[in-house]
């Protein structure tokens, strides 16, 4: 005993969980069973046992797929699951965890219904864009159910007593069995030779092969091509058909189907009253408000004093003509200043006129440059000394026995200086 090794219920549990989640058989198992000791978690969660006649197995299935379920759990309900095998470790119990679960008996139908589902959505027969208003207050209400039966007497009584000035035509039709989808899309395409304002297309609560009627490709279809707006009312609250996809309004039961159909004539004489109230208020204010403005209009300065209407306008006339001669006046000024610059330039341009301006220059600077010519100085009887072939302007640049040039108008005289005096 000594050399024998124990294992820990931790280590048997684990290693039988790994064994379990390894085996691909068993992570995608389908199960048929009833429910027993069903528990729903206030947080979503959904604990039971599945069994069958000899064997059962825990089963938990998690909110994250329970809040899909499209019907409720109990116990005693055949169920058929889908899920993975595992071992929670906490118990060492084997169990299954759900993530699909439908009712036994209606696996084929679901799929069908989400098949054609599927398919019409896809085609645009859900869209909201297509759906058709329900007028306000109809004339005539169609209604498309079982003659006798709970739907046809809820219907019938509750209109009645909202609306009982309001016409109803009963296209009577079987809404169960294998027959009753094609006798519905008769009594639709009925309904439409008459001046109906609205269709009801029901029947009462019942099981998902009751209801299958509803839930046929040509009920859907005529329902969608119908030109009279449709409510579709069929089953409970918890029911959903393919019909009430397709149709324009879906109530929850043929009660609401006809409350939404018709309004509450009580409701509506109090709104029409309550209406009338508003609207002679509002008459009477505007009554009041036309007086008070034909008030003032009538003591206005204006209508007692036509005469100033007269006055402004001629003002405004002579301040209009004061505008029109002050812009022509700028008009004219402006074409003289131009027409003054073309002359200008042309006379600038003008080759003869430029010559003589060359000329009369021309003779100006000869002039000066005769004033400035020293022999013309010396015509006049004025001499220049030079020394050294430079001309003395100072005296002071001479000094005695210096050699000169004495240059007159017609000569040069060479001269020596004796002697130099100051003045």
């Amino acid at each position: 005993m000594n050399n024998t090794k124990y294992l820990s219920i931790t280590a048997v549990t684990r290693y039988l969980k790994y064994k379990i989640d390894s085996d691909e058989h068993l992570q995608d198992v389908y199960l048929k069973g009833e429910i027993s000791n069903f528990k729903a978690h206030t947080r979503g969660h959904l604990y039971f046992t599945l069994k069958d006649e000899t064997s059962r197995i825990s089963a938990i299935m998690f909110s994250s797929s329970a809040s899909k379920l499209a019907f409720t759990p109990e116990d005693g309900m055949k169920v058929l699951v889908r899920g993975k095998i595992s071992v929670y470790e906490a118990t060492g119990n084997y169990q299954i965890y759900v993530n699909e679960m439908q009712e036994d008996g209606i696996g084929n139908l679901y799929i069908a219904f989400e098949q054609l589902k599927a398919k019409l959505e896809k085609e645009g027969l859900f869209d909201k864009s297509r759906k058709k208003p329900i007028p306000k207050i109809p004339n005539k209400v169609g209604i498309i159910t079982a003659s006798t039966g709970a739907a046809i007497k809820d219907i019938l009584s509750t209109i009645k007593r909202r609306f009982p000035i309001c016409e109803t035509i009963l296209f009577p039709a079987l809404v169960q069995g294998p027959d009753a989808h094609t006798d519905i899309v008769k009594q639709i395409k009925k309904a439409q030779e008459f001046d109906i304002d609205v269709l009801i297309i029901g029947r009462g609560g019942g099981s998902i092969e009751d209801l299958w009627p509803f839930n046929e490709e040509d009920v859907a279809r005529a329902i969608f091509d119908c030109k009279i707006p449709t409510i579709s009312a069929v089953g409970h609250e918890i029911d959903y058909t393919i019909s009430d996809f397709v149709a324009d309004v879906r109530a929850a039961t043929p009660t609401g189907a006809a409350e939404l159909a018709v309004p509450n004539l009580v409701d509506l004489l109090t709104f029409i009253d309550n209406l009338k109230i508003r609207s002679n208020k509002v008459i009477l204010n505007k009554i009041d408000n036309l007086k008070i403005t034909l008030m003032k209009l009538k003591d206005s300065y204006v209508l007692n004093n036509p005469l100033h209407i007269y006055q402004v306008k001629e003002q405004q006339l002579d301040n209009l003509i004061d505008k029109i001669h002050s812009i022509i006046s700028n008009i004219v000024v402006k074409r003289k200043d131009y027409l003054n610059h073309l002359k200008k330039s042309y006379v600038l341009n003008n080759p003869n006129k430029l010559l003589e301006g060359k000329n009369h220059t021309l003779n100006k600077y000869l002039e000066k440059l005769k004033l400035l010519n020293p022999m013309n100085t010396l015509k006049r009887g004025y001499t220049i000394v030079k020394k050294d072939n430079k001309a003395i302007d100072n005296i002071k640049k001479l000094n005695t026995n210096d050699k000169i040039d004495i240059i007159f108008n017609k000569g040069i005289i060479n001269a020596s200086i004796i002697g130099i005096k100051e003045n």
